[in-house]
């Protein structure tokens, strides 16, 4: 799995939800995607939209297909370049959203990383960013 920087040039993001029926409420979505969003601001990202998805059971591709075509969409009208995932993907999924997709993908641990990154001053704080992003890519 590939780690990702968010790009000085202020990246435009989709940020995307999905949640199990019975396993989670509509409003604790939308609480996660508030700060979801709070976090893409804070690493220099800007947030464009968010979709969230309630399912029955999880996906393979984190949300239906019927949501990546509506996510798809938007990613060109809204000249979106990377989508932001509020939960940890496996390198699988992450792989096949960018297929599908075409621009980067990332999720909230990837995110939280990179803010981590950019904010690490001293050399001990540096090096222990290295090894949580090492640890996130096993």
């Amino acid at each position: 799995m590939n780690t990702y920087k968010t790009e000085s040039k202020r990246e435009r993001a989709l940020l995307i939800s999905s949640q199990i029926k019975k396993a989670s409420s509509l409003k604790n979505t939308q609480e996660s995607l508030s700060e979801l969003e709070n976090l893409a601001s804070s690493a220099g990202v800007i947030p464009i939209k968010k979709f969230y998805q309630m399912l029955n059971k999880p996906v393979k591709t984190y949300v239906g297909s019927g949501k990546l075509l509506e996510i798809k969409h938007h990613i060109k009208k809204l000249r979106i370049n990377v989508c932001i995932f509020d939960d940890e993907l496996n390198p699988n999924t992450q792989k096949e959203l960018e297929n599908i997709l075409e621009v980067k993908v990332i999720d909230r641990t990837a995110l939280i990383l990179d803010i981590f990154s950019d904010r690490a001053q001293t050399h001990e704080g540096k090096l222990q960013v290295q090894l949580a992003q090492s640890e996130y890519l096993m």
